[in-house]
């Protein structure tokens, strides 16, 4: 049922009194009556709650603008605020995706979920504007070709999230007559950096963090997207995609069972790292998906899913980790423009398809020029390019200062999560980072806890499950002190059948109990 507002409360005069944070100066505020809002918030973009329809909602919507001092930026801040009689006293703030900070699809539709909860919610486009369209591209960076603006550079990598949280509670103060009793962030990908960002510098602002599949080494993890590409150039051979797609799936046949269980799911990742060859493949005969067409397994496709495995290497060793054995390269299945993806001609010729991502980065942040051909790259120039993106942009993009202690006294509360059949950020990259973390503060499991989920895709989909009831265990162990021993998911194996079983804070890894016959039932699994 919609509440109906008093008009005169959501009025831009009703936060006229807003005090501008530090260094930046207000230009605008508009406040307007929402009413008979409806969008369907998925799993899939809510990430780490289950599906709902926003239904028939009514809220007051304050979009702020303001430019940092001695800038010519706007940036631009909107708070979604329901009725005082449906308001839960919290804050909940929707991360980005992509290139893009917020005020798109992907924020709106954890927002529209958490409006159904009573959340006070809030986005950011940290002043690159509302990339609705497309949050791969990234023509913000340049002032020109040649010149980065330098200036969104530093709002996209952190200080806008500060300014972001500090607004949305002056915003919520002004509207219902309190601050709010807890704040949330919640992100994956882009947002799931947002949120190690808030966690390293502005540990202050928020009570609970979620962060999924985030890019913490972000020059390094957008470099690895375009490494493979980078190898079918180099070798001048670009396999069908359908060649790696056979790989893959061998070696799902090949290692799902090393974990004890058939499922479809790739749970011992390293040990199939260790025991399947892809090489091993070569000259094997398979039918061609969609086309039927038989064909032989190249060397070159090979080739390309070792060095996609293996990862990105730089000064001849590994500089950052690849993807997982049975994680879907191509997108032929799942996400666009996989990062080993090829198109093909009816005459067998095939070309390199860029992921958007890759293609961006390198021409942008790389070249800083968005007409630089990059299919003739060398290993020099390549690794040049992914070099000089971490000097330079390093201290605005990465998250992966280990040193979480303030995090800790401010009794904040962090969780990450992701996917280990991930096909875009390597997912050891961030349980890297959780034993960086765990070194320096053994008792790191009193307020951060990593979750690895296995063959859980890029934030969603792949053939793991959403962990869908994280962020309400989150809300618990913030507020109740209740620490989660385990999440649940769910998913579907080969056979189409529903499994049920549970995710482990790392390095726990999920088991069978002993004796336990009924596998599909999250009761017969355990933490160990």
């Amino acid at each position: 049922m919609s509440l109906i507002f008093n008009s005169s409360a959501c009025a831009t005069d009703s936060f006229s009194a807003l005090t501008p944070v530090f260094g930046t100066e207000i230009l605008a505020v508009h406040a307007s009556v929402v009413s008979n809002f409806t969008m369907e918030a998925d799993s899939s973009l809510r990430y780490t709650s289950p599906s709902v329809v926003a239904q028939g909602l009514s809220f007051c919507n304050v979009t702020v603008v303001y430019t940092h001092s001695d800038t010519d930026d706007e940036v631009y801040v909107e708070a979604w605020l329901p009725p005082s009689e449906s308001w839960n006293k919290r804050l909940y703030t929707a991360g980005g995706s992509g290139f893009g900070a917020g005020r798109f699809l992907v924020p709106y539709t954890g927002m529209a979920g958490a409006l159904t909860e009573g959340f006070a919610t809030v986005t950011s486009d940290a002043g690159l504007g509302s990339t609705l369209d497309d949050v791969t591209g990234a023509p913000w960076i340049l002032k020109s070709p040649g010149n980065v603006n330098l200036q969104l550079v530093q709002n996209f990598g952190s200080t806008s999230l500060k300014e972001e949280a500090v607004l949305a509670k002056q915003l919520i103060e002004a509207f219902y007559g309190k601050k709010p009793e807890y704040s949330y962030f919640n992100g994956c990908s882009q947002g799931g950096r947002q949120g190690m960002a808030l966690a390293q510098h502005y540990p202050e602002e928020y009570d609970g963090i979620l962060v999924g599949a985030p890019g913490i080494n972000l020059p390094k993890v957008v470099g690895s997207i375009f490494w493979p590409q980078q190898v079918m150039n180099e070798i001048g051979e670009h396999p069908h995609d359908c060649e790696i797609d056979a790989i893959v799936h061998a070696s799902i046949s090949a290692c799902d069972k090393l974990d004890g269980v058939e499922d479809g799911v790739i749970a011992e990742y390293e040990k199939c790292l260790d025991t399947f060859d892809p090489f091993g493949e070569v000259g094997r005969n398979f039918t061609c998906w969609p086309s039927g067409e038989a064909r032989l397994i190249s060397a070159s496709a090979a080739a390309v899913v070792n060095a996609t495995w293996r990862g990105m290497p730089l000064s001849g060793r590994q500089s950052w980790p690849g993807l997982n054995p049975g994680t879907n390269l191509t997108g032929t299945t799942g996400f666009q423009n996989g990062i080993c993806r090829t198109n093909c001609t009816g005459d067998g010729a095939c070309s390199g398809l860029y992921n958007t991502l890759g293609n961006n980065w390198m021409k942008y942040f790389g070249a800083k020029n968005p007409d630089y051909s990059i299919d003739n790259l060398t290993r020099a120039e390549f690794q040049g390019f992914v070099r000089l993106t971490a000097q330079e942009l390093a201290s605005y993009f990465q998250t992966d200062d280990a040193d979480l202690s303030p995090l800790q006294q401010a009794g904040g509360k962090l969780i990450s999560w992701h996917g280990t059949a991930d096909d875009g950020v390597p997912p050891e990259g961030t349980a890297e980072y959780f034993r960086k973390v765990k070194d320096l503060i053994p008792e790191v499991g009193g307020f951060y806890q990593h979750y690895e989920i296995a063959g859980l895709a890029h934030c969603a989909g792949g053939s793991g499950g959403q962990p869908v009831e994280m962020f309400q265990q989150l809300r618990a162990w913030v507020e109740n002190g209740t620490v989660p021993e385990n999440s649940p998911v769910t998913y579907k194996g080969p056979d189409s059948s529903v499994w049920n079983r549970i995710i482990c804070p790392y390095p726990q890894k999920t088991t069978v109990k002993a004796d336990c016959e009924d596998l599909k039932s999250a009761s017969c699994w355990q933490c160990a």
